[in-house]
């Protein structure tokens, strides 16, 4: 995959997951202004355990978000430094297929199965 192509997938990449992350957030916030008015008892409150778990599970989801946003930017990064297509095992290149599916890929796809 070459540079300009790779960096227009890397942008539109970065222009989804800060899409989902906001769309995430107001979810959040969401669940928190509804929990505001109900028991805050979680324990004996027949809403409180779920409005717990639905806290829990978009938080969760707003962290893997945020990684994958890191992972994005450190995938400009490698483009930036000439490395990106790399692997950072082996040093064999990454298959443009294997980047074309994920395009913050590090490894090639037989050092990416290696733990």
């Amino acid at each position: 995959m070459d540079e300009s192509r790779a960096r227009a997938r890397l942008e539109a990449e970065r222009a989804t997951v800060l899409a989902r992350l906001a769309a995430l957030t107001g979810d959040y916030d969401s669940v928190v202004a509804a929990s505001l008015d109900t028991n805050a008892d979680d324990e004996h409150d027949p809403e409180g355990a779920t409005i717990a778990f639905e806290r829990s599970q978009i938080g969760a989801l707003v962290a893997q978000a945020r990684e994958h946003l890191a992972e994005v930017d450190r995938a400009v990064s490698r483009l930036d430094d000439a490395t990106y297509g790399t692997c950072e095992r082996c040093g064999d290149p990454i298959p443009a297929g294997r980047l074309e599916a994920r395009p913050t890929a590090r490894r090639c796809v037989a050092c990416a199965s290696l733990p």
